[in-house]
Parts: structure tokens; sequence; C-alpha cells
């Protein structure tokens, strides 16, 4: 296999989500290079049905972090982007929904490339009522998808990335006919 083409499927495998972060500013540049990764995924008929909320406030962070039981994750991160379906934008629920889980994973790559850490918190969509409060986002029009808490990775902690990652085999859920 072709050296770049080898590097750039061991950069895929090797993106992982991160919940320990130490406190470094990053810049606004590098979220809105990050935001620039998600934007490029695809979407059906490209109508790009996102709408982000970018959280640096501490106040505005300590309330999105009281709605998951990952709050010291989002407490933790420098960043959490906030990711809303934008529903006047959409023109099919299944395929709006899969083009945000691609525009995430784009941002979790973007994040990555970047050397930063990150982690999608799905685990808060239990309290996406509340989330449209604090954002002022009508919940007609806007249906939260997700967090991702973005940082300077910890990697001081026992378990930073020393364990075996461990995932099913392409055999264990493929079939070929």
């Amino acid at each position: 296999m072709e050296k770049k083409i080898e590097d750039y499927l061991g950069f895929i495998k090797s993106r992982k989500s991160v919940r320990d972060f130490i406190f470094e500013k990053i810049e606004k540049e590098k979220i809105n290079e990050i935001l620039e990764c998600g934007r490029w995924a695809p979407s059906g008929l490209n109508n790009q049905p996102w709408k982000v909320n970018v959280v640096n406030h501490p106040t505005i962070k300590r309330m999105v972090a009281e709605n998951t039981k990952y709050s010291a994750i989002v407490e933790g991160a420098y960043y959490n982007l906030v990711i809303f379906l934008d529903k006047k934008k959409g023109y099919n629920r299944v395929k709006d929904i899969q083009s945000i889980g691609a525009f995430i994973e784009n941002i979790l790559l973007g994040a990555h490339a970047l050397n930063l850490g990150a982690v999608w918190i799905g685990e808060i969509l239990n309290k996406k009522e509340k989330m449209n409060e604090i954002f002022k986002l009508k919940e007609e029009d806007y249906e939260l998808m997700g967090v991702v808490a973005i940082g300077v990775e910890e990697k001081t902690k026992k378990n930073s990335g020393t364990d075996e990652r461990k995932r099913e085999t392409v055999e264990n859920f493929t079939e070929w006919y």
C-alpha cells in the first residue's frame, strides 16, 4: 500500500475519545478550522442541517455541564460545541440525522488533526429541552444532537491511551453476498 494512503488510514484508526483535558488555551482559529472540516461533511441535497453553539464562557459551560452526568468532561474542555439539527433546513429526518453524524465525525477528525483531544457526548440528549432553553432556541426549529468537548489532552493520567483499544473484528459485523 502506498505510504501516503497507509498514513491516512492509520490517522483515522488512531483517533480516540479523549475525556481528560489540561487547561490550556486553544486559539479560536483552531476551532474555526475544526468547524471548517465539519462543514464538508455530506448531507442530503447539500442541506447542511447543522447549527453549532461554541461554548467557552464558564457560566454557559457550567449550565451545559449541569445537564449531563459527564459534567467534569464538559467543564474540563476548553471549548464545547453544542450541535443542533436545524429542522428548518431538513428534508428527510433520517438523512438529516445521518448528516449530523458525518458532521460530528469530521469535527472529531479535525480536532485529531490539530492534535487536540475531543469526545462526542450523546448522553446529554436526555436534557435536550433544557439545552434549547439555555440557547433560546425553539424546539420546533432546533433539536440537540450532541456536544463535542474539545481540549488539550491530559496525557499524564494512568490510562491516557496506553491501554489496548478494543474493536470488533470486521468479520464479526460483515456478511458478504
